[in-house]
């Protein structure tokens, strides 16, 4: 390995593996995203109380977008990659073998919305409030992913002379194995920009953001925006650094990747889903319950069937105590004509 000058690049030699036991591996990416989705759930604790989404639904909507999120961030990134048919479809078995890398996280977006649309439509809840939840809760894991992605070396720029280029060092590393000169990992000549270290720093800018709107919107759904619009303007501009296929959309060769034409198709998609949200989702008084507000719960229909239950009760309890005195006027009546 080459010599790294001190203060001018810099290096990384951590293995993606933890630990192998056999064929079983602890890898930093997977243990990445149980610490992203565990800071995810404490980093809207607060919010998920104060709009009244329960715990417990919070917990059952979680499950549903965790299988919604891995299935489609891992088949939106397949899909994409140009050894798809020779690759994937000739060996299937690789389209979900995570641990070899390779997620997309528009792919999770598109899944994981409709799924918490579905789920909230279930669960008898605001569907926008709960989606507003899910998008502060990405916001807060996705951190933790690019972490996994830093160490990883599955997302780096392009080369670089700047004082701030990674270097990886370690042989196992995905950038190392990917070189075509194994030889040269940990040289100065394979410094990148940090493209994972620029997206973790914008998903930290937006989270802040995020965390200060929360305390004061309200009306349903902004939330939600602000994390689409955000998320879709700072992946369009990392991606002019990021070391990816330059690809063309429809005959156009505008020297754009295929993260930056998912980004514009969304900014276009976002503009009616703004105008609906807008004009459709209106503001909630403090003095209400955010998730349930307006929508009909099953509970109001149980308490009535309950009510009406227990009039029936005592419908019955009172004409059975009237047959009763009536019994025992009767019986009196006889003993004193005796």
């Amino acid at each position: 390995m080459g010599s790294i000058p001190l203060f001018v690049y810099i290096p990384i030699d951590i293995d993606p593996v933890i630990v192998s036991i056999g064929p079983v591996a602890l890898r930093w990416y997977g243990l990445m995203y149980v610490v992203g989705i565990v800071m995810g759930l404490w980093a809207i604790r607060s919010y998920t109380r104060r709009k009244g989404i329960h715990a417990n639904t919070v917990y059952r909507l979680l499950w549903w977008c965790i299988v919604a999120g891995l299935v489609g961030g891992r088949l939106y990134f397949v899909v994409q990659q140009p050894n798809f048919v020779s690759y994937y479809l000739a060996q299937p078995q690789h389209i979900l073998a995570t641990w070899e890398g390779g997620m997309a996280f528009f792919g999770a977006i598109f899944l994981v919305i409709p799924t918490i649309f579905w789920r909230s439509k279930v669960e008898r809840i605001n569907p926008l409030v709960a989606i507003d939840a899910g998008v502060l809760f990405a916001a807060a894991g996705q951190i933790f992913g690019r972490i996994g992605n830093l160490i990883n070396g599955d997302i780096v720029g392009y080369p670089s002379t700047l004082p701030w280029a990674t270097v990886y060092q370690n042989p196992h590393s995905f950038f190392c194995m990917g070189l075509a000169n194994p030889s040269q990992c940990g040289s100065v000549a394979t410094a990148v920009q940090p493209a994972a270290a620029y997206e973790l720093l914008a998903n930290i800018a937006l989270l802040g953001v995020m965390f200060f709107l929360a305390y004061r919107l309200r009306r349903p759904g902004v939330l939600m925006l602000v994390y689409l619009f955000g998320y879709v303007v700072t992946q369009f501009f990392i991606f002019f650094v990021r070391d990816n296929l330059v690809v063309s959309f429809l005959g156009l060769n505008w020297g754009l990747k295929q993260a930056q034409w998912t980004s514009i198709l969304v900014l276009f998609v976002l503009i009616p889903i703004t105008y609906l949200v807008l004009r459709y989702a209106k503001p909630i008084p403090n003095s209400e319950v955010a998730v349930t507000y307006g929508i009909t719960q099953k509970l109001i229909a149980e308490d009535k069937a309950g009510s009406e239950k227990s009039e029936t009760t005592v419908s019955n309890t009172t004409a059975s105590e009237a047959s009763n005195s009536q019994l025992v006027s009767e019986d009196t009546l006889r003993r004193m004509d005796q």
